[in-house]
């Protein structure tokens, strides 16, 4: 019997870029994409960094074929020891979450909405690169501002929670144009991306505020499915994401 929907398999390899320790392996990402026929999808992935203290986090996430989240379940470890497991499930004027972390215990959340949200960051790569999907591409290259999402931590490594979390301030997020990249997975037409929490004044260029999210260029495909091919992110965190594996089964 055929596939009835699509399957994308991949792996993300995880390397620094610091000074002393280029191209070293700092951790990896096993992630699994279904597609539905009516455009639905999901994903799971298992996140390991290797970086003291280690994380490891599994993450299944669902959109509607509008790419809004429907629901999520996120557990994370560190340092080797449970940090915190959560359920979430979003409609169109209510976020929930229920769980449990080491810090809090038992945790209920109800978040009323005045609007469907447009991205849940869950923090593996390939949850990053679905998030470019709040941009409309019919403006062509362009830089905005988005402030109709939800994330589990606000920790850069999504070392904390997971729980509900709002960003203090809009996420700056720029399309950069498409591009013909090759990776160790192959060659792909791209999309290319730029998340940022600081601007620099005037430039239209990411600067590198204390304290704040470097800036993190992203490129994934362009075929619609916004599989993430490479990402690096500056500043202090110096690190590269890159797709060494790749493979897709089912009807497109």
């Amino acid at each position: 019997m055929p596939v009835p929907h699509r399957r994308i398999r991949g792996k993300l390899h995880y390397t620094s870029d610091a000074p002393g320790r280029e191209g070293q392996e700092r951790g990896r990402e096993h992630f699994t994409i279904t597609v539905a026929g009516d455009g639905r999808r999901s994903l799971r992935a298992l996140t390991e960094i290797d970086d003291a203290p280690n994380v490891l986090r599994d993450v299944t996430l669902s959109l509607g074929a509008d790419w809004r989240p429907l629901d999520a379940f996120v557990r994370i470890s560190v340092g080797d020891r449970f940090a915190g497991s959560s359920w979430f499930r979003f409609s169109d004027r209510l976020a929930e979450c229920e769980g449990y972390t080491a810090g809090d215990g038992r945790i209920s959340q109800r978040w009323p909405l005045d609007r469907p949200i447009d991205g849940f960051g869950t923090h593996p790569i390939q949850a990053d690169s679905w998030l470019t999907s709040m941009v409309d591409l019919s403006k062509g290259p362009s830089r905005g501002e988005y402030d109709n999402l939800l994330m589990c931590s606000l920790d850069h490594r999504g070392a904390t929670g997971p729980m509900l979390t709002r960003f203090p301030n809009p996420v700056k997020l720029a399309y950069l144009g498409p591009e013909r990249i090759t990776v160790r997975a192959g060659s792909f037409d791209a999309l290319h991306y730029r998340f940022a929490e600081t601007t620099d004044d005037g430039s239209g260029e990411t600067g590198n505020a204390p304290g704040k999210h470097p800036p993190y260029d992203l490129w994934c495909t362009a075929d619609g499915d916004r599989v993430c091919l490479l990402a690096y992110v500056t500043g202090y965190m110096m690190t590269r994401y890159e797709l060494v594996e790749y493979e897709v089964i089912g009807p497109r």
